[in-house]
């Protein structure tokens, strides 16, 4: 089994209610197994426009390739709807696959660990909920100028 972490983030329909879904089906993806789950959390759009985001951060026991988990949590967002007419476009249901125990990969479909996980607030701040020794002080505060608010 791979510890991994996976990154939620809806702002269409009832947001709130979607990514709860989402962290549970999570735990229903075959050999995979939510081990911890962040908080709620509303941001900004970031680099986006569109009503405000719901956010959380699960870590995941898997048993599946970083490419196997990857299509897997695309099937859920395209369960719940999600379309990609533009880049950045407001979503039902958005999943990123942020760490895959240590893997290091850049392939066309997916870079581990995720290129811009540093950068955002809205990934930083529930990953450090649950797993802080992967987030230091230092990330923090440079996106400390993101607006978040723990729901």
């Amino acid at each position: 089994m791979t510890l991994a972490f996976v990154a939620l983030g809806a702002n269409l329909g009832d947001a709130p209610a979607t990514v709860r879904i989402a962290m549970a089906q999570i735990d229903m993806i075959p050999r995979t197994r939510v081990t911890a789950r962040s908080s709620l959390y509303r941001t900004a759009p970031f680099e986006a426009s569109g009503p405000d985001f719901i956010n959380a951060v699960v870590a995941v026991d898997t048993g599946l390739a970083p490419e196997a988990l990857l299509d897997a949590l695309q099937r859920l967002e395209q369960h719940a709807g999600r379309e990609r007419p533009y880049h950045h476009a407001p979503r039902t249901l958005d999943l990123d696959l942020l760490r895959h125990g240590d893997a290091v990969l850049a392939t066309p479909r997916l870079t581990l660990p995720h290129p811009r996980m540093n950068e955002r607030a809205f990934v930083l701040v529930p990953l450090a909920e649950i797993a802080p020794e992967l987030v230091s002080a230092e990330q923090l505060t440079a996106v400390a100028h993101q607006a978040i608010e723990r729901l």
